[in-house]
């Protein structure tokens, strides 16, 4: 028999039997579905997360204080910033200071209810170094840096209460009122501004009792020299002390994030492989089943002479047919599931090609490996014994 003779008979045997069909290529298209949908919602978020790194920028470098060989809390020089903007790959550089202070929504609030929101000390350039986005009024100027004018983060604004900015909206903040002048946008790469409270340096020092230390020095390197301006920031930050200070980049954080979420898609894969190995005993079931209920017809075939190699081809055709409608089935809806998933999310959907035909092509091997026993009893069965069970 020639290649669509083979395609014919075997598609008619699967034709003679379709809810049993459906069932078996049913428990391989859920198996494959889950590692398509696996796959492809994992590399969606690793696309997510690169287009965002993109955008907030992987530059970003921080020094702060850690502790001093004593085990007592470090601080880092008032001149450390200045000291790193003059490195020479350095782009910008910014800081912020921990203030003892507290911010209450009015004056009537008891202190201990402080809602864990910080007050930071922060410097007019900070937007442009650690990329905080202004969504409500302005941020801190040269003109309002001196006097009681205050930026709040997101979350700080949603506790307190605050949802506009301008000169009626005001803040009860280390004891006297501060007015609200702008509330930035949430901050993936410095969460902590996300809680904070962010008042000018000047009148920090002047209203707050603020000693002037930062407590958060950010900076930009250039792109092609991260690593360079990585390894001697404590060091410069701190040059008395270079172990006391702490340098991390926000980046990795979001990186290190990406990778716990592969562990779990590991696993899920594995349920995924585990939930395909049972598709593939559904085929071996259906396709021993059709030998045994098929037995007149194939001592019909063998006594008008189709050869022991004709039936085999047949039965193990009919099972690589069963296992690519389950494939194929599964591959279509692994791709629903992660478009309709990473639209939830607002991410954008990526299914890699070679999870497509991985997934299409497992399922042959588990469909020829599941269908090639039942092939070979089928081609075994003498043609008078197969004809005397009609």
């Amino acid at each position: 028999m020639g290649p669509a003779d083979v395609l014919r008979v075997g598609g008619s045997g699967l034709r003679s039997r379709p809810m049993r069909v459906f069932l078996s290529a049913l428990g391989i298209a859920i198996g494959i579905a889950a590692m398509v949908g696996v796959v492809g919602i994992s590399t969606s978020s690793s696309e997510d997360l690169n287009r965002r790194l993109a955008a907030l920028g992987t530059n970003l470098l921080t020094v702060s204080p850690g502790q001093s060989f004593a085990g007592d809390a470090a601080h880092l020089p008032d001149s450390s910033v200045d000291m790193i903007g003059n490195i020479k790959d350095v782009e910008s550089v910014s800081a912020i200071g921990k203030t003892s202070a507290k911010v209450y929504r009015n004056d009537h609030i008891k202190k201990e209810e402080t809602g864990g929101l910080n007050v930071y000390a922060a410097r007019t350039d900070l937007p442009r170094t650690a990329g905080a986005e202004v969504v409500e009024g302005r941020w801190l100027n040269a003109a309002n840096q001196r006097y009681p004018a205050v930026v709040l983060g997101p979350k700080a604004a949603g506790q307190l209460g605050v949802f506009r900015a301008g000169p009626d909206t005001k803040v009860w903040l280390g004891g006297q009122w501060f007015t609200v002048v702008g509330i930035l946008a949430p901050n993936e790469l410095v969460p902590d501004l996300d809680s904070a409270a962010l008042v000018g340096w000047p009148v920090a020092e002047k209203e707050l009792d603020f000693d002037g230390y930062p407590t958060t020095v950010y900076t930009r390197a250039e792109e092609s020299a991260v690593s360079d301006v990585q390894s001697v920031l404590g060091a410069t930050a701190n040059p008395e002390n270079p172990s006391e200070a702490n340098v991390s980049r926000p980046s990795d954080v979001l990186e290190a994030k990406e990778a716990t979420d592969d562990t779990l898609s590991g696993l899920l894969l594995g349920l995924g492989a585990v939930a395909l190995l049972v598709g593939g005993v559904g085929v071996a079931n259906t396709m021993v089943i059709s030998v045994l209920e098929r037995r007149s017809e194939i001592g019909l075939r063998r006594s008008l002479g189709a050869t022991r190699g004709q039936i085999r081809t047949q039965f193990l055709c009919e099972a690589l047919l069963l296992s690519a409608l389950g494939g194929v089935g599964g591959v279509l809806l692994g791709i629903a599931v992660t478009s309709g998933y990473s639209t939830y999310q607002g991410w954008p959907s990526v299914v890699p090609v070679w999870a497509m035909a991985g997934g299409v092509g497992a399922t042959l091997v588990i469909g020829g490996l599941a269908g090639f026993y039942p092939a070979v009893r089928a081609a075994r069965l003498p043609p008078t014994e197969a004809l005397a069970t009609t």
